[in-house]
């Protein structure tokens, strides 16, 4: 992605929608309140003590004490962050916000600003190995940059607080700030600046860059622009996506198979939880996996094209020629809808799309969605009794 399609998502998510969101009610105005569009339970990062991640020492300055840490991670913070990728304790993995030090900052050390979910703090940390950089974390309760600036709680006003409630101003001589190019759209640069006095300069894409970024004399590069999302990265993804529906995965598969179990017989039952089971993990799994590669721009219409594919496999390998024709109607009209819905799902994971592309596509798909699978079920009732 360029920088212009990234401008391009921040202007998007500024601009004022007239209908109320999906999600998102409200930002809260409260240091350590969390906004009420996130879980009902959310965790704040509570207060720095020497329990933090990687902690070293501690540095005295006239405004209190900051803590010095490692930017090598341990086999438990790699073993955390797995945890956290298969969803487990996942809103928990978290670190308090606040001022950190990383080697032997001086006044005229950079500032580097990230969130405070943990994942995010371990990137940044590791990616300074070796330089001398204080990191500024803000409390996103939990939430990565991108997510969070969305979100807004990766925003102004959680910035200008915390450059106030750590005194910055005192720590360091020069008077800017490097933050994540993807925390752009939560953040109002010359609000930041008007109220602080201090910059805000977008330095990379990814963490990984910021070493080069400093180096390059704080001058971003073209490629530090650009978003990647190699196959590789959707598939760290799939984890949490995986368990997020394990629980409505379940539930509907032993409804399907108790009614496929009553009405045909038991090789029915498992053929039906077989075909739904099937239309699930394509969308889940392989969409995500193949989307370079399938055709449309739309996450839905990809989605419902895998799901045509795998209902053309599951005709061939169950010998659907056999199947009455209400039967194979239901089924091309059900799975693919089932595929497309949880293909749509993973909107979420990617930074390719935008706030009105998916409200769009919601609006759009869903009822559609819908209809197939409700006309598909009525069609195997239908076939049934005909």
């Amino acid at each position: 992605m360029k920088i212009t399609q990234i401008k391009k998502i921040k202007r998007s998510l500024k601009k004022p929608h007239s209908d109320p969101p999906e999600r998102c009610c409200c930002v809260s105005n409260e240091v350590d309140t969390a906004p009420c569009c996130g879980p009902r339970m959310v965790a704040t990062g509570g207060e720095i003590t020497d329990k933090v991640p990687g902690f070293i020492s501690w540095m005295d300055f006239s405004t209190g004490k900051v803590p010095h840490i490692s930017a090598s991670l341990t086999i438990a913070d790699h073993f955390g962050a797995c945890m956290a990728r298969w969803g487990f304790n996942r809103m928990r993995h978290i670190v308090p916000p606040g001022l950190y030090a990383i080697g032997a900052p001086g006044l005229d050390a950079p500032v580097c600003v990230t969130a405070n979910y943990k994942m995010s703090y371990d990137t940044v940390r590791s990616a300074l190995s070796g330089r001398n950089v204080w990191l500024l974390v803000l409390e996103t309760f939990g939430v990565n940059v991108w997510c969070a600036a969305g979100k807004g709680t990766f925003g102004t006003n959680e910035l200008v607080r915390r450059i106030a409630k750590t005194e910055l101003h005192t720590v360091v001589n020069h008077r800017q700030l490097l933050l994540p190019i993807l925390g752009a759209p939560g953040i109002s640069a010359h609000e930041v600046a008007k109220r602080t006095g201090f910059s805000v300069c977008y330095a990379a894409i990814r963490a990984d860059d910021l070493p080069r970024f400093i180096d390059n004399g704080m001058i971003t590069t073209t490629d530090m622009r650009k978003v990647s999302f190699t196959t590789y990265e959707r598939l760290v993804l799939l984890p949490v996506e995986i368990m997020l529906a394990v629980k409505s995965i379940a539930l509907i598969s032993t409804a399907v198979f108790l009614a496929a179990l009553l009405a045909d017989g038991y090789t029915a039952a498992l053929m039906m939880v077989l075909a739904y089971l099937g239309a699930v993990l394509t969308g889940i799994v392989l969409v995500p996996l193949l989307l370079p590669w399938i055709p449309g721009r739309s996450f839905a219409v990809k989605g419902a094209l895998a799901g045509v594919g795998w209902c053309t496999l599951l005709y061939y390998c169950a010998h659907g020629s056999s199947w009455s024709l209400p039967t194979t109607a239901a089924s091309f009209l059900a799975l693919p809808a089932l595929c497309a819905f949880h293909a749509l799902n993973f909107t979420g994971c990617t930074t390719f799309t935008s706030r009105s592309g998916v409200k769009k596509e919601m609006r759009v798909g869903i009822p559609i969605m819908g209809s197939a699978v409700i006309i598909g079920i009525m069609l195997l009732i239908m076939g049934r009794f005909l």
